[in-house]
């Protein structure tokens, strides 16, 4: 038996609120944050995020950090500290991040059902009935001196079980929804090469702003197995044929070779979207695009902090869940 399970996915709010004319009011079974809690790492800016999560209507909320929320990750914090000149207090860095940390974890966090999540794989029995494994990791190739970043050379273990149904990450995998104007695909190809040896239901992250949108994967074949055979990439494992782009920001944004009357059909697409203030899909039993666990894989890039400062919407996504035994 499958039970039909609404997330509300957002990510890369960075520190910042929904304006009340545009915060979502529907009533969800999930929500997931995919990290970049905030822009400066600030503890004020960690309040401000609990409150955004406190006003969003969902039994279960769960949460990761991403690049930009060092004072959650002690170990950015005493690289910091050893490389700012003049040097800054230890002590005092680290009391921070252990207050910040107590902000995400703490009774405001958890009598609102908020669930900070370290990596690794999460179970959870879901007031639907449904029964939800996550694996979360909040980890992203090194660029710059961010959080929860590992140096390219050195590699991350992302052990992804088979049984998960929803990987939330802060940054996408190689090659679905992470192209960079000017720099191509900035996905990590370890993470895309977990994700398709685990082919979850739904793969949601952020980081990659422009990258906004979803898409419907059909994989080829069986997954990989690792043990030995050489690494699948974007290329060889997904059936581009049978898979779905759902949305982008160039179905709404302007082309520069886009008629007068595409410019008003996307004009009039992300009003209907700024009405519902969310974009969604569904793809369960009896839907166009069903997901079959092992076969397709829902990703979902929802960075709210557009480039510009422009605000991209969250996404709302159905899928089915099985129930509990």
């Amino acid at each position: 038996m499958s039970i039909k399970t609404r997330f509300l996915i957002i990510s890369d709010t960075h520190g910042l609120e929904f304006p009340e004319e545009s915060r979502p009011t529907e009533r969800v079974d999930v929500v997931l944050h995919c990290g970049d809690l905030t822009e400066g790492s600030s503890v004020d800016e960690y309040h401000t995020t609990l409150r955004l999560l406190q006003k969003i209507d969902a039994p279960l909320k769960l949460v990761i950090a991403g690049n930009h929320d060092v004072t959650l990750d002690e170990r950015a914090v005493r690289r910091l500290v050893q490389e700012t000149f003049p040097p800054l207090d230890l002590d005092l860095a680290v009391k921070e991040s252990s207050e910040v940390r107590a902000i995400m974890t703490g009774e405001d966090a958890t009598k609102h059902s908020i669930h900070f999540l370290e990596e690794g794989t999460h179970k959870f029995t879901l007031a639907n009935g449904a029964a939800l494994t996550v694996y979360a990791s909040p980890y992203t190739p090194a660029f710059g001196n961010g959080a929860y970043q590992f140096e390219p050379d050195d590699g991350h273990d992302f052990t992804i079980p088979p049984d998960v149904d929803v990987a939330m990450t802060h940054g996408p995998p190689r090659g679905i929804l992470d192209r960079v104007p000017g720099s191509g695909s900035v996905g990590c190809k370890l993470l895309f090469e977990a994700i398709e040896r685990s082919r979850p239901r739904l793969h949601c992250f952020g980081h990659i702003h422009v990258g906004w949108g979803a898409k419907l994967v059909a994989w080829r074949g069986d997954a990989a197995t690792g043990d030995g055979e050489p690494a699948r990439t974007h290329f060889s494992a997904i059936d581009n044929d049978n898979s779905v782009a759902v949305a982008s920001l160039a179905s709404v944004q302007p082309g520069k070779f886009d008629t007068p009357d595409t410019v008003a059909e996307k004009e009039e697409l992300r009003a209907a979207w700024e009405a519902q203030k969310r974009c969604g899909g569904s793809f369960c039993t009896g839907d166009p695009h069903p997901v079959t666990k092992a076969r397709q894989t829902v990703f979902v890039n929802a960075a709210i902090g557009g480039p510009h400062d422009d605000k991209q919407l969250p996404w709302v996504v159905d899928i089915d869940l099985p129930a509990t035994t």
